[in-house]
């Protein structure tokens, strides 16, 4: 991203973004509205002329760091396709500055034992639903990203009305996945992910886990013979007769299986991901419009 006052003053590398919030501080200017871009490197304070101009640059950068336009943020029509605009020439500018690269490459999804219980495939505004609705089944569920290459953990907290926070889980080329935060959890599993967060809050985060209810008894629905009317039946609950067992096969030769003792594969990492230095606070005027530049 380039900032302009009336020429180039600036230049960012939106690929450390880590969150973007308002700034509720007073300025000098008492129209002038205020965010704060935190980066892996530090942290940025931006001021827009006004809160119309605040809320029109958050659309642009969350349009160019996620590639694709929000829909929480209060637009104009006109506003919200020319930021669809600015999506695609994100995307072809991307795909020109590295050509040769391929695209980032599906999550590749564990086998069903390592996905933990608290994994559910729901968009985040789905999670935010099940979460809502039933509180006491826990406040933390597993669920895939937007992009469909990461994961997402989504936690509900209760502080004055229901508090949301969605963190981001990339899978590591190496093995294993990272939790993306200002200092990233790397973990091995999926398993140790929930671990993190539940070890992390001292407990306040537990997993999500629903239990659907499941009938008791076999039940079918059936035509009356005589005037076609259909009737639910249940099944008798008496045990089916048990087939006896056939005798096992007598061979001439008899080979017994190697017993072999499974080996734990445990990998362990030996050190965490170093956490980034911070940068002295960076502050930067924004023009009214980024999307006249």
């Amino acid at each position: 991203m380039f900032v302009y006052v009336e020429q180039y003053v600036d230049k960012l590398d939106l690929s450390g973004f880590v969150s973007l919030k308002d700034d509720s501080s007073r300025d000098r200017n008492l129209e002038a509205a205020r965010l704060i871009l935190r980066m892996k490197d530090g942290e940025i304070k931006l001021t827009a002329p006004n809160l119309e101009a605040r809320e029109l640059w958050k659309g642009f950068l969350y349009s160019v760091i996620d590639l694709n336009v929000p829909s929480s943020l209060t637009l104009l029509p006109g506003q919200l396709q020319i930021l669809k605009e600015v999506v695609e020439k994100e995307r072809t500018r991307r795909r020109t500055r590295n050509p040769g690269r391929a695209p980032p490459s599906p999550l590749s999804v564990p086998l069903v034992g390592e996905i933990p219980a608290c994994f559910r495939p729901v968009s985040r505004t789905e999670a935010e639903v099940l979460l809502e609705r039933h509180p006491d089944c826990g406040n933390m569920l597993l669920r895939p990203g937007r992009d469909g290459c990461s994961l997402a953990v989504t936690t509900r907290q209760d502080l004055n009305g229901s508090v949301f926070r969605h963190y981001r889980v990339t899978q590591r080329d190496q093995g294993g996945y990272v939790i993306d935060v200002e200092n990233p959890i790397p973990c091995a599993t999926l398993h140790d992910v929930i671990d993190a967060l539940v070890e992390k809050t001292a407990g306040t985060l537990q997993p999500f886990l629903l239990e659907e209810p499941y009938e008791e008894n076999i039940t079918y629905v059936s035509a009356n013979d005589e005037n076609g009317e259909k009737i639910l039946h249940t099944a008798p609950s008496c045990p089916l007769p048990r087939v006896p067992a056939l005798p096992p096969k007598q061979d001439r030769w008899c080979t017994s299986p190697l017993s072999r003792s499974p080996a734990a594969d445990r990998r362990t990492l030996t050190s965490p991901v170093p956490a980034s230095p911070t940068n002295p606070m960076r502050r930067l005027i924004l023009s009214p419009s980024p999307l006249t530049q």
